[in-house]
């Protein structure tokens, strides 16, 4: 089967595929920038799964395909679960990468590091041309460090330290992330309910 995978972002390309061929599932998966271009949604909606479902209704609907989309951040408990759905957008419309980790960084900088706890939050949504559609949430608890460390990864995976480990996300091979992380539980899930669903 045929699904698109609703981003430009190569990093989460090359995870899904990962996961796909760890879990033996044939599926063919696209990313955006294998199809068509075509006028992307704004994440209007409040919740991860409200905004993973927009980007694949979207996608379904403009390619014609199957089309998977996630929409994923961070939760930080003493910013009252915030970024949350504006992980991305933290520091600003167009910010880079470091600079939401920065104003992160900084917002925390006066505050107990033993309170710095929160979680990574992934919502996976699946949208087929039959109308089917199927949303999955997953999470990844943990607590937040003030210098970042690492070299792979991405977001805010240098100041993250999930629970059970000692290094940030950033500092785990891609594997050792996979195996725990909340997009990589919510996109297991997703790939066994689409082979049941295939099957």
């Amino acid at each position: 089967m045929k699904v698109v995978l609703a981003t430009h972002n190569a990093k989460k390309l090359a995870e899904l595929r990962r996961l796909v061929a760890e879990q033996g599932t044939d599926l063919d998966i696209l990313g955006l920038d294998d199809v068509a271009p075509y006028p992307e949604p704004a994440e209007t909606e409040r919740t991860f799964e409200g905004n993973a479902l927009l980007k694949a209704r979207a996608c379904r609907n403009a390619t014609g395909e199957s089309a998977l989309a996630d929409d994923s951040g961070i939760e930080v408990d003493l910013l009252n679960n915030m970024p949350g759905v504006r992980s991305a957008r933290w520091a600003g419309h167009g910010a880079s990468d470091r600079q939401n980790l920065e104003l992160l960084i900084a917002q925390l900088a006066d505050t107990d590091p033993a309170e710095r706890t929160g979680r990574f939050v992934a919502a996976v949504a699946f949208a087929a041309p039959d109308g089917i559609e199927h949303v999955l949430r997953a999470t990844m608890e943990g607590r937040l460090v003030s210098t970042p460390r690492g070299e792979h990864g991405f977001g805010y995976d240098p100041i993250f330290v999930t629970d059970g480990q000692t290094r940030t996300n950033a500092e785990l091979l891609p594997s050792e992330k996979d195996a725990i992380s909340h997009r990589g539980k919510a996109v297991r899930a997703m790939l066994r309910w689409l082979a049941d669903r295939e099957g």
